[in-house]
């Protein structure tokens, strides 16, 4: 099920079957958006729903998990160009209430050099594995509903040991978009949601995206994800498409379509959000893993990609570009998911074929 939008009367079978082989290789559902020289294509392969026959959507809703933290870096570096914060800052000086140290700014959050403890747990290179906010198994879908505040989130991390010194290393952590999204909140005495329609969703005529807060509501129409586990010796499988996302908070509980995150990456990448200077800081990478603030940078055979793609509970977003905006590819994905995570390998090779496919010419 293609959709051309372009008018071009293009087909392009190859990007139909990509997404239909990757169906088949353990999603429910794949919603797929390709902006480029081309014009644009839009296609979907999978079910809407598990046991139904209805094709996905391609322009549904979806959750769209750390994808959300670009929006947050992007809001962030758009209120450093309004002057309203500084990205050298210490982030104590916003939020003096949490006692933070004072070596950790606002840049740091950002880049996941903070060395603060990861809420959702961490895994240390010996093997050890720290727990945080629970999000697995019966545990989690039994809390699914359960809302916490962020400032919940953010003690239990300082609560725990630091990963490292502020700015001597690396390590992802969801507190740290947290924490950035209350420096957003404290700076201009306005909800994220409010500061996030400002800055981006109004200006760029965003209707299908939404910071939910602590509402488990997605709106209409939209596809299914699910969650499988066992319960009493049971393996029970749940549509987990309604959830209070709070437990990951600005680490990851924004909500859009393809068609949206392709006008926002567009525009963010073709420098239509941010100045120049502080486009050129978001896009620097650390040396680590080429994360910058609140973006990947991925070198490939066609150049460089930057990107943020994000999972979340039966649901993921990709979301990549060229450095000028023009060509980008977005998609939604939906799946059965399970406390062991043994939707990861497929969802690499779906980025993976994806990346190759859009960038390095390689389709096929």
């Amino acid at each position: 099920m293609s959709t051309n939008v372009s008018g071009q009367g293009q087909d392009r079978p190859e990007l139909q079957k990509a997404i239909e082989e990757l169906a088949e290789s353990g999603f429910a559902g794949i919603q797929l958006r390709v902006n480029d020289e081309q014009g644009e294509w839009v296609g979907s392969a999978g079910s809407r729903e598990l046991g139904q026959s209805a094709k996905p959507l391609t322009n549904g809703h979806f959750r769209i998990g750390s994808s959300t933290k670009n929006f947050v870096a992007t809001s962030v570096l758009m209120l450093v160009a309004e002057g309203r914060i500084g990205l050298d800052a210490p982030a104590d000086d916003y939020l003096p209430e949490f006692g933070l140290d004072r070596r950790i700014t606002v840049r740091m959050l950002l880049q996941h050099t903070s060395g603060i403890f990861n809420h959702t747990g961490e895994l240390y290179e010996d093997g050890t594995i720290v727990l945080g906010v629970p999000w697995q198994g019966k545990e989690w879908v039994d809390n699914r509903f359960k809302t916490y505040l962020p400032e919940e989130l953010v003690r239990l991390s300082l609560s725990k040991p630091t990963r490292f010194a502020p700015g001597t290393g690396w390590s992802y952590a969801n507190t740290n978009y947290v924490l950035a999204r209350l420096v957003v909140e404290k700076a201009t005495g306005r909800s994220f949601a409010e500061e996030l329609q400002r800055l981006i969703l109004e200006p760029l005529g965003m209707t299908g995206t939404v910071a939910p807060g602590a509402s488990p509501e997605i709106p209409e129409p939209h596809n299914h994800g699910y969650y499988r586990y066992e319960d009493a010796g049971q393996e029970r499988t749940v549509d987990v498409t309604r959830q209070n996302p709070s437990w990951v908070g600005a680490g990851g509980d924004m909500i859009s379509t393809t068609k949206d995150l392709h006008t926002y990456f567009s525009a963010l990448m073709g420098g239509k959000l941010l100045p120049a200077e502080l486009l050129a800081e978001m896009r620097t990478p650390e040396a680590t893993v080429g994360y910058g603030l609140g973006v990947f940078a991925q070198e490939t055979e066609g150049g460089t990609v930057f990107h943020h793609n994000g999972a979340t509970m039966g649901s993921a977003a990709l979301m990549y570009s060229t450095p000028d905006g023009s060509k980008t590819l977005t998609a939604g994905l939906t799946w059965v998911d399970d406390a062991d995570l043994s939707i990861a390998p497929a969802f690499q090779t779906a980025q993976q074929r994806f990346v190759d496919a859009m960038f390095c010419g390689k389709l096929g």
